[in-house]
């Protein structure tokens, strides 16, 4: 298959401090103890997509990333690594990357998915439809995690989601409408134009973007090049190519200017199920059937472009680690529900205790743990629903619930650790409480103190 990957893998955005630093960029976040940047690659290895750029803001952590990928698939992978400057924007970081780009098709998919869905499978619906663009759309998590960044503590009680707001022909296969939309509680107003050039249009809400895309390379620079004020490819490339598409049919249709400029109102209904509205006869063909060939009949008529959309079933785990919460969420998944991502065997106990970890007398591990290699833990311990990574040393009477904690962080007796994710280095001296906190590599908390909601970092020099 004809395709070169892009993965836009980030640096270390603002949204994930403290977890996210100087040593730690979001492309090695741990995921299960292993980098979110590994799920992505092992996807794209299952299906034979071997040919990468992976794409990091920041010269430093490009050279962190690179690093690892050499170690972890030399021979696997035929990868290289571009640093871009930071903030650029997903359409800025292809931007910086275009001239690298000289397949037929590219296949461009966000660094922080984890998803069982194959890329594969978008690659060659994308193909099959010879469009020019193809974007894969998952089901939204009810009750999931916020798209901004914050704590645990205060999305403990669930923040009004951010939805994709998604027009898709009956066969949900094309691709006519997006915007995103905040809440969802307004109305939703489509273009008079837009329903003249479908015919008809099912609305749905409880889709996400998943940020894994397929472009035609011709278009994609062609687009990237004329549009340099083009930042991101969800807000203005995505919406731009939908809109031309139907901009070409308008065209062909003698739409007035006046008429294209008109809006219907759609009423907004319960947002957490599936919204249809079939807009105007059930019987009209699609634009795409009724110009494959040529309006009315005539073959001289110019064939417009087709974006498709490549909808995962119910039963495929997609999640972006795009926030604090999701991080946490993601982490919670992958040994729990979602644990077939993971990549390790589970015991019969449900849990992951590495051979080399050591547990003190009393001390219990439960189901959806993982403790990583070397790991030790004193007496009379418990630890519910969380992972602790490599080479940490925690004390006795220990209490870890729904928690992360990263590697060679020494825990004092006595503490309690709850809803938090703590980074790696990091040394809790004695009975200290953690609640619904972040706490940054290399931090140290005084002995006795109590911190709930807070983040809690060293100053970068």
């Amino acid at each position: 298959m004809d395709f070169q990957v892009v993965v836009l893998a980030g640096g270390t955005t603002k949204k994930l401090v403290p977890l996210v630093s100087k040593e730690v960029p979001k492309a090695l976040l741990p995921v299960a103890n292993r980098p979110v940047l590994s799920y992505v690659l092992e996807q794209l290895e299952l299906s034979n997509l071997k040919d990468l750029i992976v794409v990091v803001e920041g010269q430093d952590a490009a050279l962190l990333v690179g690093a690892w990928i050499s170690g972890a698939y030399v021979d696997r992978l035929h990868v290289e690594v571009a640093a871009v400057p930071e903030d650029v924007g997903t359409a800025g970081a292809l931007r910086a990357i275009a001239h690298h780009l000289t397949a037929k098709d590219i296949l461009v998919v966000t660094g922080d998915l984890v998803s069982d869905v194959p890329p594969g499978a978008v690659a060659a619906a994308h193909r099959r439809h010879d469009a020019v663009v193809t974007t894969m759309l998952c089901s939204a998590p009810v009750g999931g995690p916020a798209e901004s960044g914050s704590s645990a503590g205060k999305d403990k009680i669930k923040k009004p989601r951010r939805y994709n707001i998604i027009g898709l022909d009956p066969a949900k296969q094309f691709l006519l409408h997006i915007a995103t939309g905040a809440e969802v509680e307004k109305d939703i107003r489509i273009q008079k134009s837009i329903l003249r050039a479908v015919g008809q249009m099912e609305i749905r809400t409880d889709l996400m973007d998943a940020h894994m895309y397929a472009f035609k390379r011709s278009v994609l620079q062609k687009i990237l090049e004329e549009k340099d004020n083009f930042q991101s490819l969800k807000q203005d490339v995505l919406p731009y190519l939908v809109r031309s598409q139907l901009r070409s049919e308008m065209l062909l249709n003698g739409v007035s200017q006046a008429e294209e400029k008109g809006n219907v109102k759609v009423g907004s209904q319960d947002n957490h199920v599936v919204v249809s509205q079939i807009l105007a006869n059930a019987s009209t063909q699609s634009f795409h059937e009724l110009y494959a060939s040529g309006h009315n009949g005539s073959a001289s008529v110019r064939r417009i472009h087709k974006c498709c959309a490549y909808i995962a079933s119910n039963n495929k785990y997609c999640a972006r680690l795009n926030s604090i919460q999701a991080f946490s969420d993601i982490n919670r998944d992958v040994i729990g529900e979602a644990n077939h991502l993971s990549g390790y065997s589970f015991s019969t106990c449900n849990n992951i205790i590495h051979p080399s970890a050591q547990l003190g007398s009393k001390t219990t591990v439960g189901p959806h743990c993982m403790l990583g290699e070397g790991s030790q833990m004193g007496d009379k311990c418990s630890v519910k629903r969380s992972v602790i990574g490599r080479h940490c040393r925690i004390g006795s009477n220990v209490k870890v619930v729904n928690s992360v904690i990263m590697n060679h962080v020494t825990i004092g007796d006595g503490c309690s650790i709850q809803g938090s994710v703590i980074c790696s280095n990091v040394h809790l001296q004695e009975r200290v409480g953690l609640k619904d906190c972040q706490v940054g590599a290399g931090f140290v908390v005084t002995a006795g103190c109590e911190y709930k909601g807070e983040s809690l970092a060293r100053k970068e020099k």
